[in-house]
């Protein structure tokens, strides 16, 4: 294989393993979402839930999180405005959480949600503000309690 087809492909490499896979997924996972996120969901898996998990971590962080072809801030760009197309509020707030890590400013967020207003409807946009600002006092929150 040629480096530029391995660099397309991320970790889903032909010759990867699903172990190697789900690693690689695992890592992006932490780095977007945080230890903390990552733990509470591990920690709340089950043996209904743990499959669900696994594809999670294998497909969505594994297989498309680690591909190179879009920088994390375009990924978290997309999986925003999907978020609202469809409602998935809690999703939202976590990924505008992402989003911050992945160095998309407050800013940069507003304009994601603007767009958002015109293609997804006044009505969800207005809902992702709401969940926007709610993220954002919780951010200034937890940075002023630990500043305190």
């Amino acid at each position: 294989m040629s480096g530029s087809e391995a660099a397309r492909n991320g970790v889903v490499q032909p010759d990867a393993t699903s172990q190697e896979i789900y690693d690689g997924g695992m890592v992006v996972r932490r780095e977007v979402l945080g230890d903390a996120h990552v733990d509470r969901a591990n920690a709340n898996k089950d043996a209904f839930t743990e499959d669900f998990q696994d594809m999670i971590t294998r497909i969505a962080w594994g297989g498309i999180w680690t591909r190179p072809g879009l920088p994390r801030q375009m990924r978290s760009a997309v999986t925003i405005t999907a978020m609202v197309a469809h409602g998935h509020w809690e999703e939202l707030a976590m990924h505008i959480r992402a989003a911050i890590t992945n160095g998309l400013s407050r800013d940069e967020i507003k304009e994601i949600l603007l767009q958002t207003a015109i293609y997804c409807g006044v009505p969800s946009a207005n809902t992702a503000f709401k969940t926007a600002q709610q993220v954002f006092k919780e951010i200034d929150t937890a940075e002023m309690d630990q500043t305190a």
